[in-house]
């Protein structure tokens, strides 16, 4: 609800009270965006609920709210249309009025939250010795996106990426580089992430295959869990190289997240199991520590165990993750923990989150959340590959988007018969690029599986990425045209609206706050996309020549009124894409 709609709410309470009595304060007007604008701008429908509890017909309740009903300053006298809706259409002095406030705003208008918390969100989450894939792509972008609201509403983020740094692989690892390239365990940067992901790969088909090597894994993990300074010197550089491949891809995204690996939790697995063995919630299965919530079954109808402990006496990610929580509750503080992982892993997180909640380590103040999300799809509708069938590495899919994304700029220059320096043209094909895979994903609802496609993700038209840095560009190409400077025009310049493409901006400039309340609760960035995308195409229809206005020619004061209007969707373009990650472009 934006601030309009929320005086209109306390309006129409008051309006409500007045009519039939305070036993109706707190009911809800039901008060929405009206649907065809040509019957305003809201539409209040509470008149038909009110129907059966007053025993009166509609449009008669809706007669006595509108007698009682004072919005003057807000809109014009409000119309009942229909059975009983109460049309409302704002006045143009009164959006004037907003616009003029949010003008002389850093935040447009949009407060900070009254109640600001800890939130962790937890996302990316690669794992080390393996290199970073289009598996990778959603959660990272969707958990950075999702980061940047919680912070520019005030709430304190932690940025979590629960990397997968311990276990058995690492014992497997360890042991094969003892025998085929021991420098890689005592000497820092002797390998690269390739040749690292090439060993791992056949360390693995070495222990598929011999039992011999299992064994000697399996006893480099048990040094490592004890501590034995070799192994542990040789796993500390194994992270370290990953580490530094994965922040390679972070800068390219500019996303920060702090690392907090599986390692962190491992000396706190031991009280997991003891704490659920003393809450009679441990069971003994096949060996195995488990534990059986209601509503988790496996396919043939029997009940699904949640394992915390294994045969051999070892723990799992299940274990690992309610440490994690554990400790995001107890030390971090966190009243809202977010999980953006794939939904696949949708009955993993439901089933761990019934354990802890059954085990009564959740709070009543305390919030889990799962963010699932589908998947990245190639244009033959299948799982995204390459030609080969290998999986896609992430720093492959974003150098292709960014050479694409040059070679488009390349084409259009020359037919503009435009002469731009090689650093102008590196930085937009960068920008672009990032840009334009990082909008494609989010503006698709992430519950949905999308199809990857650099040619619709770089095209200049249609919900994409470099539309919206075309519409930004566009408006600071006005400022360079007529020589003015935005910030000079002063807080309290004069807004008039005459033109009905002028007022059809005005109104969805002022829906903002709005969209990013409800980003902030839903988790769901594909709708600031669709804000974002109907914004510049209003801007488009306000600035196009045959049904727009003119700006720059205009006389005066419109032609002062119309350079704040194009200044405060710049501002808003940039803020909303900010929250989605992206930078923008002063010039394509």
């Amino acid at each position: 609800m934006n601030a309009t709609q929320e005086q209109l709410r306390v309006k129409f309470e008051q309006a409500l009270v007045a009519a039939f009595g305070a036993e109706y304060a707190g009911v809800d007007p039901i008060l929405v965006t009206a649907s065809n604008p040509k019957f305003g701008d809201y539409q209040a429908n509470v008149a038909l609920s009110l129907s059966g509890r007053l025993g009166k017909q509609p449009r008669a309740i809706a007669a006595a709210i509108v007698e009682k009903l004072d919005v003057s300053e807000i809109c014009k006298p409000p119309e009942i249309a229909g059975p009983g809706f109460i049309n409302l259409k704002l006045k143009t002095e009164y959006l004037e009025a907003q616009l003029q406030a949010i003008q002389a705003d850093s935040r447009l208008g949009i407060p900070a939250t009254k109640t600001p918390q800890r939130e962790v969100v937890d996302f990316s989450s690669p794992n080390i010795a393996k290199e970073m894939h289009v598996g990778h792509l959603r959660s990272t972008i969707i958990g950075d996106s999702i980061a940047r609201v919680l912070e520019f509403q005030g709430h304190d983020v932690l940025r979590l990426n629960h990397v997968g740094d311990w276990g058995t692989q690492f014992g497997m690892l360890i042991a094969y580089l003892r025998e085929v390239y021991p420098e890689a365990l005592t000497t820092a940067n002797a390998l690269d992430i390739g040749d690292l992901v090439t060993f791992y790969r056949k360390a693995k088909l070495r222990f598929d295959a011999d039992e011999a090597f299992q064994e000697t894994a399996r006893q480099e993990v048990v040094r490592l869990q004890a501590g034995a300074e070799d192994t542990l010197h040789a796993w500390k550089l194994l992270c370290e190289q990953s580490r530094q491949e994965f922040q390679v891809i972070y800068d390219l995204l500019d996303v920060s997240v702090i690392e907090r690996g599986e390692s962190f939790y491992n000396p706190l697995l031991p009280t997991v199991v003891e704490d659920l063995e003393k809450s009679g919630l441990l069971v003994e299965n096949q060996g195995a520590k488990c534990v059986f919530v209601e509503g988790f079954t496996n396919r043939e109808g029997e009940p699904l165990p949640l394992i915390v402990q294994k045969s051999d006496g070892g723990y799992n990610y299940a274990t690992t993750d309610l440490a994690a929580l554990r400790y995001r509750i107890q030390k971090d503080e966190a009243k809202r923990i977010i999980y953006v992982t794939d939904a696949g892993q949708a009955n993993h997180f439901a089933q761990f989150f019934k354990v802890a909640g059954k085990a009564g380590w959740i709070p009543e103040d305390v919030e889990l959340v799962h963010v699932p999300f589908g998947l990245v799809l190639g244009e033959d509708g299948k799982k995204f590959k390459t030609r080969s069938g290998d999986t896609v590495r992430l720093r492959d899919l974003l150098d292709e988007a960014i050479t694409r994304a040059r070679a488009d700029l390349e084409i259009r220059l020359k037919e503009e018969e435009r002469e731009e320096t090689e650093e102008f043209i590196n930085k937009v094909a960068e920008v672009v690029g990032i840009s334009a895979v990082k909008y494609a994903d989010l503006s698709q609802n992430r519950t949905s599986n999308y199809i990857f496609s650099y040619d619709k993700m770089l095209d200049l038209k249609g919900n994409t990425a470099p539309y919206m840095l075309y519409a930004y560009a566009r408006i600071q190409g006005i400022s360079r045209k007529g020589e003015i400077n935005f910030e000079e025009l002063g807080d309290h310049a004069k807004i008039l609206l005459q033109h009905e493409t002028e007022l059809a901006l005005a109104k969805y400039l002022l829906q903002l706050d709005e969209v990013i309340n409800t980003v902030e609760q839903d988790l769901l960035p594909h709708r600031l996309c669709e804000y974002l995308y109907e914004l510049s195409k209003k801007f488009n229809q306000f600035y196009d020549r045959n049904q727009g206005v003119r700006v720059l020619d205009a006389e005066e004061p419109y032609r002062t009124s119309r350079l704040v209007l194009c200044d405060l969707t710049a501002r808003t373009l940039k803020l909303g894409l900010s929250l989605l990650g992206i930078q923008v472009l002063e010039r394509m």
